[in-house]
């Protein structure tokens, strides 16, 4: 006769694996939410080429908030030029090998090639809309030609996505944080410069996104080990790492709602009264609904791929590490 075997007192019974059979299906629902992330992303990306591109009101709004980054950009410049300094071939080079051999170090092979990935995608699209796209000449402001996406955002928004897939489960909360306030100080310190306007930055910021959920997707879908989290919403049993990942994506996107809030409200009024003529006042609050419109984006994108990349990680405790 077999005794089952009994549970040392004052430990509590460790919660039970998932069954095998349950994790291609949890495989492909994360598969399936990065795949929605991605076309949702693309889409945000043509609705601000269709809106603030294509249309005189667009042209019309962002103009006044190019003007208007011109009250105070000396001294703005001298803290917005060093970080627009930093981008540059060979810091992407810095950046990516970095990930590369902090991938190389925890044995993940295969988080390589996804940063590479990821970077040369968002970098590559970023490139062909721009020379792709037209503006149309509407008879607002200097023809500076299509600048949607920003560049250098691209660059800034990639190389921190490509840090948040590779370091372990621990670091990641902080390196989302570091990643959209890096972001953000590039995106913001191109419209100081006049180099672009706020719908490019926001663009460059969703390109990001949707390749970062390309790539999460292809991860969730891996073979084992690297099997995925239950749910976006909940991890059941022995994830460490969900309640401080969970709780900084839910500060990035509240942060986001703030100055969500305020970036519609501002070009709200910009909108209203682009038949005019702006005053400097109004082109003060465009540039101001600008500057608040990427950081918005910047928090947005960042908790979702702070989310993303945790859900398809590895569940159990021993692959969690890795993960």
């Amino acid at each position: 006769m077999h005794e089952r075997p009994s549970v040392p007192p004052g430990r509590a019974a460790a919660p039970a694996a998932a069954p095998a059979t349950h994790r291609p299906r949890r495989r492909a629902t994360v598969a399936l939410w990065s795949a929605v992330v991605a076309v949702a992303s693309a889409l945000a990306v043509g609705v601000l080429a269709r809106l603030f591109v294509e249309t005189w009101a667009g042209q019309r709004v962002e103009d006044a908030a190019l003007d208007g980054a011109r009250f105070g950009q000396g001294r703005l410049w001298t803290v917005a030029e060093p970080v627009l300094d930093v981008v540059s071939v060979g810091f992407v080079a810095a950046v990516l090998l970095a990930a590369v051999l902090i991938a190389v170090v925890r044995r993940r092979w295969s988080l390589a090639v996804q940063v590479a990935v990821l970077v040369g995608g968002a970098n590559l699209t970023t490139q062909a809309v721009k020379r792709l796209m037209d503006r149309p000449d509407l008879g607002v402001g200097a023809d500076y030609g299509n600048t949607l996406p920003s560049g250098h955002t691209t660059v800034a928004a990639s190389v921190s996505a490509a840090l948040l897939l590779v370091v372990p489960p621990r670091a990641r909360p902080a390196v989302a944080v570091v990643g959209a306030a890096y972001t953000a100080a590039t995106g913001v310190s191109t419209l100081v410069g006049q180099w672009h306007r706020p719908s490019d930055v926001v663009a460059a910021a969703f390109v990001v996104l949707a390749w970062a959920a390309v790539v999460c997707g292809a991860m969730a879908l891996a073979p084992a080990p690297s099997t995925t989290t239950a749910a976006l919403a909940r991890v059941e049993g022995g994830d460490r790492w969900w309640r401080r990942t969970r709780g900084t994506a839910v500060t990035l996107v509240v942060v986001a709602v703030g100055t969500g809030t305020f970036a519609a409200v501002l070009l709200g009024r910009t909108w209203a009264g682009r038949g005019g003529v702006p005053s400097g006042r109004a082109e003060l609050a465009a540039y101001a609904g600008g500057v608040t419109a990427v950081v918005t984006a910047s928090c947005l994108t960042f908790a979702a791929m702070l989310v993303l990349r945790h859900a398809a990680g590895s569940r159990d405790e021993t692959a969690a590490a890795r993960a």
